[in-house]
């Protein structure tokens, strides 16, 4: 096996493993990225929908109050405003989901779902843990989710969730007498989730992934040619014309002409060796023949 045979198959084997291990360590920084860049739009969906939601509670609400004696108003409640506002968002943005899911809501549209009733449960199970995330499959895909749990911290707002009989009678004739009272304080009653697909961050870190692979291929391919043509250039090539030279000088042809090679380096020492055993030799013959 020649020479340049035996180091493309060490080069191959080695850009083999070493474009392995770069797709994979890739493949996995990319897809991390694209996690992270979920959960950044997720809590900024949430943080917005905490802003209108204490927005309505200290500036909206106050205004209402003497409307509020004569008909229930949905938008003095911050949890209402909240949804409408992100549920607005996604006209233009379907993909991404907000609601306040409750296990005993006022409103039954913000009833929670059996694996939303699973998150509710963890809180409830751990007080003290303030996010959940996680990651459910649906029929458009993977979807990552953040969820907060909802506590009553402001006794004022049990006015309207105690009981049937100190509820305002406008919210009781609104969503009737069955749902979203016996709440307590502090209690974990529902939670905030907010919901993105990991479809298109997904998809784009794929083909982020395709042009990370695409431009390694060719920076080793780039470099096994040029290391290619260094070793004909600077090894194979002398050292075959070398070789040819020997043989010519071992078969008695001492006419046969010199090896010049300028390099400082070792086949240029090599040569240099030659020379002198050459020249050794001619001697040497001419000594016999005299």
């Amino acid at each position: 096996m020649k020479l340049l045979v035996k180091f493309n198959l060490v080069f191959l084997l080695v850009f083999a493993l070493g474009l392995g291990a770069s797709g994979t360590i890739a493949r996995k920084l990319l897809q991390q990225g694209a996690q992270d860049e979920v959960l950044d739009r997720a809590r900024l969906l949430m943080e917005s929908a905490m802003a209108v939601s204490t927005y309505t509670a200290t500036q909206v609400a106050p205004l209402l109050q003497t409307q509020m004696t004569y008909t229930f108003l949905p938008q003095s409640v911050p949890a209402y405003s909240s949804s409408e506002v992100l549920n607005a968002l996604r006209k233009n943005h379907p993909e991404y989901a907000y609601k306040p899911a409750m296990l005993n809501p006022t409103n039954p549209r913000d009833r929670a779902q059996d694996w939303e009733e699973d998150v509710i449960s963890r809180f409830k199970q751990s007080p003290d843990e303030k996010e959940f995330i996680g990651q459910r499959d649906t029929p458009s895909g993977l979807v990552t989710y953040i969820a907060r749990p909802i506590k009553i911290t402001n006794p004022d707002c049990l006015r309207c969730h105690s009981t049937v009989e100190a509820a305002p009678k406008p919210l009781v004739e609104k969503y009737g007498p069955a749902n979203g009272f016996g709440w307590t304080l502090n209690e974990v009653l529902g939670a905030q989730v907010v919901s993105v697909p990991m479809s298109v961050p997904l998809e784009r870190a794929e083909r982020n992934f395709k042009v990370v692979m695409g431009l390694l291929t060719g920076v080793f391919l780039l470099i096994g040619l040029a290391l290619n043509l260094m070793l004909w250039q600077l090894v194979i090539r002398p050292v075959s014309k070398l070789s040819q030279l020997s043989d010519r000088v071992s078969l008695g042809e001492l006419d046969a002409p010199e090896f010049n090679v300028k390099s400082k380096d070792e086949i240029g020492t090599l040569a240099q060796s030659f020379t002198r055993m050459r020249k050794s030799m001619v001697h040497a013959m001419k000594m016999l023949d005299s």
